[in-house]
């Protein structure tokens, strides 16, 4: 998969805890909430699962402009104002020229995010690269070989796993570069769990500043 940094790294926006904007090859949002004014509309927006810190409707609405295609699990999607396109996981589309593939995202012993809800993370491919958001989830077998330069995983424990956890699923995967989510907003997780997630990743991680949000 080569060495070198991967390009979409210059183009990737982490906006406090779960939220990112990617910039190109269209304007894509990951769990857009608690975003800062004036923030740039959206061609894509994509919800993970339906939980406040994720599914926020009135930032969906503050970013829809005419012709933004929202992408959402089905329960997240019961909260947002159509339209919105649904996907269960293993189903794919296409949005502004960014595949987008939705993939499972669990616990695994406990029950904050029980596989039968159908939550989801997504595997968008953006030109000739590929990003993994992971969404809440623990380390889950659907994970081990995926293939992508980019991936997004929680590293906060409680909700999601552990710096620990992630660690070893950073292992599991194929990815380029990691980087750590879900952490310093105040729900779960503070900059120390990210610290030691770096410490421990086999996988170059880049921990990326917060740009404005939660």
């Amino acid at each position: 998969m080569g060495t070198q940094r991967p390009k979409l790294l210059e183009h990737l926006h982490w906006l406090g805890h779960d939220s990112f904007r990617i910039d190109r090859p269209a304007v894509v949002y990951l769990d857009p909430w608690k975003l800062a004014p004036g923030a740039p509309a959206a061609d894509v927006i994509l919800i993970s699962h339906d939980h406040y810190d994720h599914c926020s409707p009135e930032d969906v609405d503050r970013l829809r402009k005419p012709g933004t295609v929202v992408i959402a699990n089905a329960s997240a999607a019961a909260k947002l104002a159509a339209p919105v396109t649904v996907l269960r996981p293993g189903e794919e589309t296409t949005a502004a020229g960014v595949k987008i593939r939705a993939l499972p995202a669990y616990n695994i012993g406990t029950k904050f995010h029980p596989k039968e809800s159908g939550h989801v993370g997504y595997l968008l491919t953006l030109g000739d690269e590929s990003l993994y958001f992971a969404g809440d989830t623990d380390r889950i077998p659907e994970m081990k070989g995926l293939v992508c330069d980019v991936a997004l995983l929680p590293v906060s424990g409680v909700y999601t796993m552990t710096a620990e956890e992630a660690a070893q699923a950073a292992g599991d995967l194929r990815a380029r570069v990691v980087v750590p989510m879900h952490f310093g907003a105040g729900v779960a997780g503070e900059p120390e769990d990210a610290e030691r997630f770096r410490r421990l990743s086999p996988v170059t991680v880049e921990i990326l500043p917060v740009e404005g949000g939660a």
